[in-house]
């Protein structure tokens, strides 16, 4: 007879049930393989075409048709393509790609603090019509922007501010999922005990928010730059329809001109590497800006997504 059916017998009451032991958690048996083939099909969906991109602008025109995409072959002619690239129409590839340094980071710049005042506003002050304008934000989240290129373009047309650096900056200003993040990182980033301790040592509002509020919301601003100057340096639609003057062109705007003005003369093939060149060149400074500011960036998106 074992303990259990003893103790029954004396107690009258049946003896509680023997607890497992809890399983040890084993990676390698909880990998999925179709996960696996699933991320790196991802990884190649990104990656392939950077690497192409690479690999095309080392190489000439003839080159580039007669070999295989995703290797090297034939002379190497990155250099050649380089210098080509910059000495086209007077260089004004060099011209483009200021216009578009400035144009990125100045929008970057003034949408990250415009997004970090409004977020810790709404995260921050009780004050009438609060959920309403923080609905309409969330509401402007998903409409397309280039639903909004045709009545910008009449707004600045009607302002005389087209074909200007203006007609680019201003818009790129205004970033509804900016406004969104810093509200979210700002609700939990900020502690309200903070704030009242401030208040109480005389400190203004625009203080407090300056000096303690932006210290603390540093990955969450990374993050609002990063995204608001790459959606400001890829921008293709709202150059297109402002600008009139080459000499205000972004990279996007740029290399698109360029290509179809020696589409037209009939000499396309000439500058199939140049433009391809310009286009690895153009992705340079994001890259060096991802690496950078990678793990501010991952701070932030973690931070938004958990607090959220």
């Amino acid at each position: 007879m074992t303990n259990l059916e003893t103790r029954t017998i004396v107690t009258g009451r049946p003896a509680p049930a023997r607890r497992r032991a809890p399983r040890r958690y084993v990676p390698q048996k909880r990998r999925s393989i179709l996960l696996t083939v699933l991320l790196w099909i991802c990884v190649a969906y990104f990656v392939l075409p950077l690497w192409w991109l690479l690999v095309a602008s080392t190489k000439d025109t003839s080159a580039l048709f007669s070999t295989f995409g995703l290797w090297f072959g034939g002379e190497f002619s990155l250099w050649d393509n380089l210098v080509e690239l910059f000495t086209v129409r007077g260089g004004l590839f060099a011209r483009w790609m200021l216009n578009t340094i400035v144009y990125a980071v100045s929008a970057a710049i003034g949408a990250t603090l415009l997004s970090a005042m409004a977020g810790y506003a709404f995260a921050k002050y009780d004050f009438p019509g609060r959920k309403g304008l923080f609905s309409v934000t969330l509401g402007a989240i998903m409409i397309p922007l280039t639903a909004l290129a045709l009545p910008t373009y009449l707004l600045f047309a009607r302002a005389g501010l087209t074909d200007t650096p203006w007609a680019i900056i201003i818009p790129s200003l205004v970033s509804p999922f900016g406004v969104y993040l810093m509200r979210v990182y700002a609700a939990d980033a900020i502690p309200d005990s903070l704030i009242e301790a401030a208040r109480v040592d005389g400190a203004g509002e625009f203080r407090i928010f300056w000096q303690v509020g932006l210290r603390l919301l540093g990955p969450g601003l990374v993050t609002v730059f990063l995204f608001a100057l790459v959606g400001t340096w890829n921008n293709y639609f709202l150059p297109l329809i402002m600008l009139n003057t080459s000499e205000l062109y972004p990279i996007t705007v740029g290399l698109a001109q360029l290509q179809a003005a020696a589409s037209a003369g009939g000499g396309s093939q000439a500058v199939f590497s140049t433009v391809i060149t310009g286009a690895f060149v153009s992705i340079l400074p994001l890259v060096i800006a991802f690496l950078f500011l990678q793990r501010y960036w991952q701070s932030g998106l973690g931070t938004g997504g958990v607090k959220g």
